[in-house]
Parts: C-alpha cells; sequence; structure tokens
C-alpha cells in the first residue's frame, strides 16, 4: 500500500524512467479535427489575463503621467546606444520608426484586424515574422522607459508614440499623436494571417526549404493568390493585406525575389491598398520613412537563430542571435538588404527622392545574397557607415524603391513631391498620422494633448451632441408612435440590426452611432432589405419631424437615436406577444453624420456572409465554412458563445432572413420571441437532411412521416451540432428557457446597440435604462 501512495507521501509524482513531454507537445484538438469549429476563439484575452486587474481605468492613468517628461525620455534614448545593441549612427530613430511602422502596418481595411491598437507585435506570431526581426531588440530598448511609466502607458501606445519621437528627433514635424491603445494580455489566436501555415521558424528554415535562389522567402505567395502574374484575373485573398506570409507589405526584392519593380509596384498598390492607403499616400509612406536609417543585411540568413517564439531561455526572450562577429552592429542582419538610402540617414530631408531619380540603379547583391540596386554613376553620393568610423559606403535602393519610378502613377507623384519639398512633408505626416491611428476609431478614442484638431475622412466623424436628449416619457410616446405605424415589429428590428450591426471592434468602425444606414453604401446593401429599410427611414423621418416640431427649448431626438428606439419598441413587442413583458434599455445621445463625411471605405463593411440574417454575397467564393465566417462576425461583435446563441436563435424567429426566407424559422409564430428555434433545434424528432452533396442547405424532416417540416443553413444548425454551442442551445429548449432567453436576447440587443458608443465609454457595455 505504501508503494502505491507513494506521490502523496513526499515522493517525486514523476517517477519512472522516462518523463512525457511538456504539457501542450502532445497532439491537440486542432490535430485531431483540424475542422473543429473553434468556438473558444470569442473568449481570447479573458480579464483574468490582465495583470492590471479586471477594473483597471487606463484612461485615468494616462492622464496622471507627465507626458512632456515621457517625451523627453524618449527623445533621450533617440540620441543614445547600450553595448548589447548599438544605435546606426548613434541614433535609435530609424528603428523606432520601422517598429512603429510594422505594429501598425498589418492593419487590413476588409476586417479591420491588425495594426498597433492591442500592441499585438509583442505576440506570436507577428513578433516572429521574419519582415519583423530585430524589432524586438527596439521594444527591448524601450523597457527602461516602459518601467519607469508603468500602467500610466500602454506597450501600443509607447511603441507608436516613439516613431513619432524619432521622427521629431530627427527634424521632421509630426501631425500629432493620440493615446488610447490598451494592450492586449495573449496572443491574438482568432486572425487569419493567411493559408500557408506557420512554424514559428526563419523563412530558410522551414521544412520544404526556401525557395530556389531565394533565401529569403519561406513559402511561394500562390497559396494567397489566384490566378496568374499577367492575366487579367490576378487577385488576393480577402481578407489579407501582405503579399505573402510574415510580410507586412510586400517583399522589397520583388515578387519572389524575381527583382521586377513592375511587379513589384503592382503588388504595392494592391497591398497598401488592402491597407487603406491610396497611390499619393503610399508613396508618401515609402518615401518619408526610406529618408531615414538603412536596411540590414550583412549575415546570410541561413546563420542566423531562430525568431524569438523559438529561441531558447538562454536568449532572453529575444530572437534571431547573430553568431558572426559580435552579432550586431555592422554584423546585423534583418531582411537581407544592406545599405542606406540617403547620405544622411538621421535627418529629414528629400534625398531619397532625388537620389531615386537622379541617378540610374542598376542590380547588385548584398552580403546575405539579396536583390538590390546600386547607382551606375561611380561619382554619386555616398553615406557613411552606420558604425565604422571614416568608412563611406554606396546607397542603396530596394527593388520596391525602384518601383516608385518605373510606375507611370507612382512617378507622377514621385515628381510632384519633388517639386514641392513642403507638400511632400504634408503629406506623409498625414499618411503617418493615418497609418499609426488607422485602426483606433473614433477621434473621441483618443486622449492627450497632441491629438490634432483637424477631422479626418477615415476616422468616420459624428457631429457632437448639440440637443437636449429625450426623456422617459418622451421614449414611451415614441416607442408607441413606431409600433403605430404598421411597419411591423420584424421592419423595426431589422433596421436597428442593419444600423448596429455592421460594427467591427477589430477598428472601431461601424455601428449606430451616425445613422449611416440612411447613406450610402449602407443603404443599399441587399443585406440590409433596402426596399423595406426604405420604407422604416421614411417613416422615422416623418416622426421625427413631427417630435422635434413640437418641442419648446434644444429637445431633439436624432435619427441614428430614433432608429434603435424603434428596434427597441419591436423587441418589446415580439417579446410581449410571447408572453413575457420586458423593457429594452435605450441610451440616447447618439448623433446623425452626413454624406461628406462617409469615407467610401464604408464599402468595405460590406458582409460577405451574414449567419444572423442568412445572407452571402453572391459574387464572393469562400475557403472556409459558412459557420467559420459567422463565428468571425460574432467575435468582431465583442459576442461571448452564449449571446452569440441567444442572439441568433432570437433573429432567427423574429423573421430577420434578408431575403426573408423561410430558413432557420423555426416556428408557427414568426416576429414572436419564442425559443421555438431552439426547442426545433435539440429535437430528435427530425432528421437532418442535405438538399445535395454540398451540404450548405437542408431539411428538416419528420422522424414518423419523412415530411420537410422546416428548412435550414449551416449557420442555422451549427448551434445544434458544434458540441459547446449545443450546450448553450439545450439551456435556452428547456422548458424553463424561454424567459432566459428573452432577457439574455435583450441584454445582448442592447450591447450590440451600443458597441460604438465611446461618448458613454463605461455605460457602453452594461444594461442601463432611463426608461
Amino acid at each position: 500500500m505504501k508503494d502505491e501512495h507513494a506521490a502523496t507521501q513526499g515522493a517525486c509524482p514523476f517517477r519512472g524512467t522516462r518523463i512525457g513531454g511538456a504539457v501542450g507537445s502532445e497532439p491537440q484538438l486542432d490535430h485531431w479535427w483540424p475542422n473543429r469549429l473553434k468556438v473558444e476563439l470569442l473568449h481570447q484575452d479573458p480579464a483574468e489575463a490582465n495583470a492590471l486587474g479586471h477594473h483597471f481605468d487606463y484612461e485615468e492613468a494616462f492622464s496622471k503621467i507627465d507626458y512632456e517628461a515621457l517625451k523627453q525620455d524618449l527623445f533621450d534614448l533617440m540620441n543614445s546606444s547600450v553595448e548589447w545593441w548599438p544605435s546606426d549612427y548613434g541614433n535609435y530613430g530609424p528603428q523606432m520608426i520601422r517598429m512603429a511602422w510594422h505594429s501598425a502596418g498589418t492593419y487590413r481595411i476588409a476586417d479591420g484586424r491588425g495594426g498597433a491598437g492591442q500592441g499585438m507585435q509583442r505576440f506570436a506570431p507577428i513578433n516572429s515574422w521574419w519582415d519583423n526581426g530585430n524589432t524586438d531588440k527596439s521594444r527591448r530598448l524601450l523597457w527602461p522607459i516602459k518601467q519607469k511609466y508603468g500602467a500610466g502607458i500602454s506597450w501600443s501606445d509607447l511603441m507608436v508614440l516613439a516613431g513619432n519621437v524619432a521622427l521629431e528627433n530627427m527634424g521632421f514635424k509630426t501631425f500629432g499623436f493620440g493615446a488610447g491603445r490598451v494592450d492586449a494580455w495573449e496572443a491574438d489566436r482568432a486572425t487569419y494571417w493567411g493559408p500557408e501555415g506557420w512554424n514559428g521558424k526563419r523563412p530558410n528554415e522551414a521544412p520544404s526549404g526556401p525557395l530556389e535562389g531565394h533565401p529569403n522567402q519561406m513559402v511561394t505567395r500562390d497559396l494567397r493568390w489566384e490566378g496568374e502574374p499577367d492575366a487579367d484575373h490576378y487577385d488576393l485573398e480577402n481578407p489579407l493585406a501582405a503579399s505573402h506570409q510574415s510580410l507586412i507589405y510586400v517583399d522589397p526584392e520583388g515578387p519572389r525575389g524575381n527583382g521586377d519593380p513592375i511587379e513589384s509596384a503592382r503588388d504595392i498598390r494592391e497591398t497598401f491598398a488592402r491597407m487603406a492607403m491610396n497611390d499619393e499616400e503610399t508613396v508618401a509612406l515609402i518615401a518619408g520613412g526610406h529618408a531615414f536609417g538603412k536596411s540590414h543585411g550583412a549575415v546570410p540568413a541561413d546563420k542566423i537563430g531562430p525568431a524569438p517564439e523559438g529561441a531558447p531561455i538562454k536568449a532572453m526572450g529575444l530572437g534571431w542571435q547573430n553568431p558572426e562577429g559580435t552579432g550586431f552592429a555592422q554584423y546585423t542582419m534583418t531582411n537581407g538588404i544592406e545599405g542606406s538610402w540617403t547620405p544622411e540617414p538621421t535627418k529629414w530631408d528629400n534625398a531619397y527622392l532625388e537620389n531615386l531619380f537622379k541617378f540610374e540603379w542598376e542590380q547588385t547583391e548584398s552580403p546575405a545574397g539579396a536583390i538590390q540596386w546600386k547607382p551606375k554613376d561611380p561619382n554619386a553620393p555616398r553615406t557613411p557607415d552606420a558604425h565604422v568610423d571614416g568608412q563611406m559606403n554606396e546607397l542603396m535602393m530596394m527593388t520596391s524603391d525602384i518601383a516608385l519610378k518605373e510606375d507611370p502613377a507612382y512617378r507622377e507623384i514621385c515628381e510632384k513631391f519633388l517639386a514641392d519639398f513642403d507638400y511632400f512633408s504634408d503629406a506623409f505626416a498625414r499618411a503617418w498620422y493615418k497609418l499609426t491611428h488607422r485602426d483606433m476609431g473614433p477621434k473621441v478614442r483618443y486622449m492627450g494633448p497632441e491629438v490634432a484638431d483637424e477631422d479626418l475622412p477615415w476616422q468616420d466623424p459624428i457631429p457632437a451632441l448639440d440637443h437636449e436628449v429625450v426623456d422617459a416619457s418622451d421614449i414611451a410616446a415614441l416607442k408607441a408612435r413606431c409600433l403605430d405605424t404598421g411597419l411591423g415589429a420584424p421592419a423595426l428590428i431589422s433596421a436597428a440590426w442593419a444600423s448596429a450591426s455592421n460594427y467591427r471592434d477589430s477598428d472601431k468602425r461601424g455601428g449606430a452611432n451616425g445613422a449611416r444606414i440612411r447613406l450610402w453604401p449602407q443603404n443599399g446593401w441587399d443585406v440590409n432589405r433596402p426596399a423595406e429599410l426604405s420604407k422604416v427611414l421614411d417613416a422615422l423621418e416623418g416622426i421625427q419631424a413631427e417630435f422635434n416640431a413640437a418641442q419648446s427649448g434644444g429637445k431633439k431626438i436624432s435619427m441614428a437615436d430614433l432608429i434603435v428606439l424603434a428596434g427597441c419598441a419591436g423587441v418589446e413587442h415580439a417579446a410581449r406577444e410571447a408572453g413575457i413583458d420586458v423593457t429594452v434599455p435605450f441610451v440616447p445621445g447618439r448623433m446623425d453624420t452626413t454624406q461628406d463625411w462617409t469615407d467610401e471605405t464604408f464599402e468595405w463593411l460590406r458582409p460577405v456572409a451574414d449567419g444572423f440574417r442568412n445572407y452571402v454575397h453572391p459574387q464572393v467564393r469562400f475557403h472556409t465554412s459558412p459557420e467559420a465566417i459567422f463565428l468571425d462576425r460574432a467575435a468582431l461583435l465583442k459576442l461571448s458563445a452564449p449571446e452569440w446563441t441567444a442572439l441568433a436563435g432570437g433573429l432567427k424567429v423574429l423573421d430577420q432572413n434578408w431575403d426573408g426566407g423561410k430558413h432557420g424559422l423555426f416556428t408557427d409564430r414568426p416576429g414572436v420571441l419564442t425559443n421555438d428555434f431552439f426547442r426545433v433545434l435539440t429535437s430528435m424528432d427530425y432528421v437532418w437532411q442535405p438538399q445535395d452533396d454540398s451540404e450548405m442547405l437542408y431539411d428538416l424532416n419528420d422522424r414518423g412521416t419523412g415530411e420537410t417540416k422546416y428548412t435550414a443553413t449551416r449557420c442555422d444548425l451549427v448551434f445544434g451540432a458544434n458540441a459547446q454551442l449545443r450546450q448553450v442551445a439545450e439551456v435556452y429548449a428547456a422548458d424553463d428557457g424561454h424567459a432566459r432567453l428573452v432577457h439574455d436576447f435583450v441584454a445582448v440587443w442592447h450591447k450590440v446597440m451600443m458597441l460604438d458608443r465611446f461618448d458613454v465609454k463605461a455605460e457602453r457595455d452594461k444594461v442601463m435604462s432611463i426608461c
């Protein structure tokens, strides 16, 4: 008996001759079931992971720091150098610009993911992309400053601010800086970065080996590109933006390292457009960024150690250990290209464009074997070595630089910048501001003394509240007027849902505030039932005009508020029809924006698929299942698994299919907020039969008679088929589940209506009622 209980008697519990692998080294769920719907992705970055605590208020903490002292500390850092990672040219500015640029440059407009907003450059996989080589050193150099100011400055704000201060340190006037980025506390497991997979190794260490003749590539770009480069159809998979895995934008040596400037220009235009930049902004960013610093390619890639996520413990959390020479300074290896673009790499000037156009350039190779370009003129100016006193080096251009000269549209912009340096400086300042703030959402979220006064179209401006808001008695009367229109609860609910549900938390765009549902392009989206929507808007505009005209003083109701309020009235009516009285919370204060203040990029918020309304864009081909896209939509709405389930099941019985179809309408009382959807979904009285081999649509046939009682999509049935979601569905399907469903539906409805209410901050995410 003593031997049987040795582990409880002080003996080592890992007895035996062999100890198994560490936790996580064994095959995981994704190994055994790679197509499993990962519902747990809705519960990323939980409050329990936040070392600052559940109730930490970053705005309050930031307001207490000495902002000018922080900037001075950063300024002092730029002009310093440490032994373990010496600064190029005695200035850390260029590498801080690169760190900030790469932190923000992951942003993509298709789904709003990426960007600097949560400091994701600190975590895998981004921290180990080969294009982010040695950004870990920049963050480590910032650590003493982060340590000094602690929770008063987030990592995500500090990285961007360091880039701004670096620019100012080298003579550039920035457009401004807005703080307000709140750090994540764990790696992002939800964002789809491409089909190639990720192994955490440097490109040359990939199991399949590098592409022939190009050591800096890990995989071919063909996995994310469709068609042939010279064909009419050649497109990058949505929502991706980078030209291939592990890159921020494009390969600086040209596509597949082919050294072709024209093909490089095509990739530049596509990837920068996917990151919300037009041609002028693109040229400004490249020409402005390359005015500073140098590229590093002193050592072949196959001699460099693993990226941070694969590095040994002795590396102290840093990656890309370099065994050559000192491993840094003149021996630094980053992207494989070696040299500087200008004679004065720590000074803001127009030398980059001047040199690009003044000289003819010819291909050569870096010490690491990468394609780069040098001036054909032997008398071209030279640039000082970053570390060896007295040594002068040839100027360098990348294939992606030569592309700006060879592409006709880019060339025209370059010539404009060459002719007017002040215009170029302003264009770069604005483009940099957009790059580093694009994912922050409305300007009301910005903090600090350097927020630019100017309202910019990409910030989705909404007028400030300029009137007294409605009170409880007004709200009750307006709800009654909305229901008296005879439009029906489903129509009112549909308009409100369409107005609010395009919100995406990735870049804080969309939502009901501003009432952009009235404006192009949203008022014409098929998913929003435009014919019905037009009737609802006409009726509500009449109610608004009548109410506002009858008021004395400054009290008004905006269309943005009235659309949401009408939806709330519709939900309350649908619940009463099901026998449950409930008050849907409503917080007034939204304002109406204009078409002039609606950026054309709002078209990117058009759903390609919306499982809530069983919508699939007819011209979009998917490389993943509809339910996976539905999960992604739920994540962008910040829903938990129970919230997602309650909302989806409630909207189905409320007759919210985009086309008025019957898929998922598991009830004989459409428009009534019952739990019928879940009762049918969990019942064994029906057999789910695919309508064809695609298994996209299903018949629910009576098990006894074989009669088709209902039809459904995968996005309907996933709540009964997925193990995690079914557990929630069963709660609502139970005999005591109806009231629970109604109250949970009301709570999550209110949450979605409030997601973009940054003007009320803490109140946005809690149920409030003034009724």
